[in-house]
């Protein structure tokens, strides 16, 4: 997306993060958000750029505020000798899970600078995955009313969801995201009624293909294509160097203007 009238893109730093507790990133997306929004309303304005961060999270369900508690099939005291934990969110959508093998984006951006339209901000998330998914020749899709990125009813079977979508937007600064499957255990989503959705199962790129994915290179592939949809610039930090830079943009320093 062009910048108003000077017709440069916006900037785009992609933290490749690894593997994160779930509650730490979810300050850090608060923290970043609200640092996004503060910046559009400085005097002079001040422009920093737009964040993604990706990351895998240990095993952890979801509920998203206007969820539905009764989705979540099994007691929270069961979840420890499970290794897993609860938690109820403030993004959009119902229960969902992240787990090791799920590749999960938090795109914290100003969509002042773009658009201010979810629905077409949901709809460009998808895009990402949908695009990403063709390049391992899954043809994935859109279902009518249904947020997400679904593979079609073939000879595999019904509709099912590869990817997942939840945000939450302040002042047009969005945080949250969504989780793309890459090698995810599904049998995690036992425990749940996905996305609150009882007629349609879960899938990833491994079951799809039949063999471990190289979760890199799908991260390598869905960073182009972000790069594409949104049609910004991108940077891209990794590890110690990418909490480096969230550190040193968290704290304003000269360098990020």
């Amino acid at each position: 997306m062009q910048n108003g009238s000077e017709n440069i893109p916006e900037r785009v730093v992609v933290c490749r993060l690894g593997i994160r507790e779930y509650l730490p990133l979810w300050d850090l997306q608060r923290e970043l958000q609200t640092k996004l929004a503060l910046s559009k309303r400085s005097e002079p304005r001040v422009s920093i750029p737009h964040i993604l961060l990706l990351v895998e999270h240990p095993p952890v369900y979801t509920l998203g505020k206007s969820g539905n508690k009764a989705n979540f099939l099994i007691q929270e005291g069961d979840l420890t000798a499970q290794g897993a934990t609860f938690v109820h969110v403030d993004r959009g959508g119902d229960i969902t899970y992240h787990g090791p093998g799920q590749l999960v984006g938090y795109p914290i951006l100003d969509l002042d600078r773009f658009y201010t339209d979810i629905h077409r901000y949901l709809r460009e998330l998808e895009e990402v995955i949908i695009r990403t998914c063709a390049s391992y020749q899954l043809s994935a899709g859109r279902l009518d009313n249904l947020t997400g990125v679904w593979l079609g009813c073939d000879e595999q079977g019904q509709e099912r969801k590869i990817g997942a979508m939840g945000v939450r937007c302040s002042h047009w600064v969005t945080m949250h995201g969504f989780a793309f499957n890459i090698n995810t255990d599904l049998n995690r989503y036992d425990a749940i009624v996905p996305c609150g959705i009882s007629d349609r199962s879960i899938t990833s790129i491994a079951t799809e293909l039949g063999q471990h994915i190289d979760e890199t290179a799908v991260q390598d592939t869905l960073i182009v294509q972000f790069q594409d949809v949104f049609d910004v610039d991108i940077d891209v930090h990794e590890g110690s160097a990418a909490d480096s830079f969230l550190e040193a943009y968290l704290a304003d320093e000269p360098v990020l203007k």
